[in-house]
């Protein structure tokens, strides 16, 4: 089971994913992606994962299918909360070396404004 929430807080886009993605539900994550990256004057999308309790293959593609999509059109996606469960499943695939991964939202605001400035 999948929760998928969006809100803006400071002119900054928050996805908060919840329960498990998995490859029935990670369609849910694909269309929340998209609905946001086809918004008008996004520049950032961080990406709640503190409730975030499990994560497939399937999950972690639709992150990765959107690298290029983001960097054309110069928005930061910056994921924040894992547990060390899920965060392993992102390391171990080397995921970490590919996106912004921070410990909390304000790592991960501080982190948006470094990439920024």
């Amino acid at each position: 089971m999948i929760n998928i929430e969006t809100y803006k807080e400071e002119q900054i886009d928050y996805l908060i994913v919840e329960g498990d993605v998995d490859a029935s539900s990670s369609i849910h994550l694909d269309e929340a992606l998209t609905k946001l990256a086809d918004g008008d004057d996004i520049k950032a999308i961080l990406v709640d994962g503190s409730k975030l309790d499990y994560i497939s293959s399937a999950g972690l593609g639709v992150f990765m299918s959107y690298i290029d999509v983001f960097k054309s059109k110069d928005i930061q996606l910056i994921i924040f909360g894992l547990s060390n469960k899920v965060f392993n499943v992102f390391q171990i695939l080397g995921l970490d070396q590919l996106l912004n991964i921070t410990k909390d939202k304000e790592a991960a605001k501080e982190k948006l404004h470094e990439v920024q400035s």
